[in-house]
């Protein structure tokens, strides 16, 4: 069987994720498996409708009107999101502006498919966080006799004293600890940029105990990750999860407020952000600590905690608003109406 050319549609793709995206864009591995996986559906779904094999489809079978169906594609039959929906354009309106740019002679179609808008509508989920005390009874849960609930209780602690995600979790070596005073972490995080955070002595005393009981490797030690599972092999997301679940489960009997909650990885750096908050640290404080591209994304938690919106009812029109204190009111006998107007 004779050997198949390569497409125009196959090259552009190859150029796009060997050479545009990594080294042209400088964008993250995380986004590049991010556009990988849309184009991967659009291809599938492309070679479905059209009836002939992926390695058979060009750059003229996306066009506008297919995206538009392949958008429909995926809010109808695989139930995915309004976000999702819009995540998966970008990456097709990142791939346009590169053929544009590659292929000149496919301005007009590809022209067409960046005219396509993102959907309006998209609902912010509500934030999950954990107030004080469920913080205390999540972590006084963990077993810290075994050497498992020892890296559990740092694993968390860093977590929450930090506000890291989990791959910057994941991403930690040993040489960016610092646990003499004072003690901070350097976190590598979205798009290749580095912070430093501070973090509680305590939080220091259980990442020195931790490495401590390591068999470390004479050369190159400081390069190993400071979480490691049963296999000494770096964690996982999926088991960061399972521990989390795990140790809340047993939370939950302790106190009924988190059997409602569904608390994930991520909600630890929605508790953090929220506990600094609550403690009054401005906001470009916590959008610089928690690594945020920009100061909108951390503006959201204002709207999240219901105390701070408490603090900030009681402190409008407090004279004219605020519910009457004990005797301010009183009632003569007469005039009854009256009397109930003023309340």
């Amino acid at each position: 069987m004779k050997p198949r050319k390569p497409t125009e549609l196959g090259q552009c793709l190859l150029r796009f994720f060997q050479d545009y995206l990594p080294t042209l864009r400088g964008v993250s591995v995380h986004t590049i498996r991010s556009y990988r996986d849309a184009v991967v559906l659009l291809l599938q779904f492309t070679a479905r409708e059209s009836r002939r094999p992926i390695e058979a489809l060009d750059l003229s079978d996306l066009n506008s009107d297919h995206v538009k169906r392949f958008l429909k594609f995926l809010e109808s039959e695989r139930g995915n999101s309004i976000a999702t929906r819009n995540a998966r354009l970008a990456a097709i309106h990142a791939f346009a502006r590169f053929v544009i740019a590659e292929h000149p002679e496919h301005l007009a179609p590809f022209q067409q498919v960046l005219g396509i808008p993102f959907k309006r509508g998209a609902r912010e989920a509500p934030i999950e966080y954990l107030e004080t005390a469920e913080i205390d009874t999540l972590l006084t849960t963990i077993d810290q006799s075994r050497a498992a609930g020892q890296r559990d209780f740092a694993l968390f602690a860093l977590m929450l004293n930090t506000g890291a995600r989990v791959q910057e979790i994941f991403n930690l070596r040993i040489c960016d600890l610092r646990l003499d005073p004072p003690p901070q972490v350097r976190l590598h995080g979205k798009g290749n940029k580095v912070r430093v955070c501070p973090i509680w002595p305590r939080t220091a005393q259980l990442l020195h105990g931790l490495i401590r009981t390591r068999p470390l490797v004479a050369q190159g030690s400081a390069e190993l990750p400071v979480f490691v599972n049963c296999r000494g092999t770096q964690m996982s997301r999926f088991g960061v999860r399972y521990l989390l679940r795990k140790y809340m489960l047993i939370a939950s009997t302790r106190n009924p407020t988190l059997a409602h909650k569904d608390v994930r990885p991520h909600s630890l750096r929605h508790t953090t952000a929220i506990q600094l908050l609550k403690a009054g640290v401005d906001f470009a404080t916590i959008s610089q600590w928690l690594g945020h591209a920009s100061l909108n994304t951390t503006m959201r938690y204002a709207r999240a905690d219901i105390d701070l919106k408490r603090q900030a009812l009681a402190q409008v029109f407090p004279e004219i608003l605020a519910p009457p204190r004990g005797g301010a009111f009183i009632w003569n006998g007469a005039d009854l109406v009256g009397w109930l107007r003023r309340l």
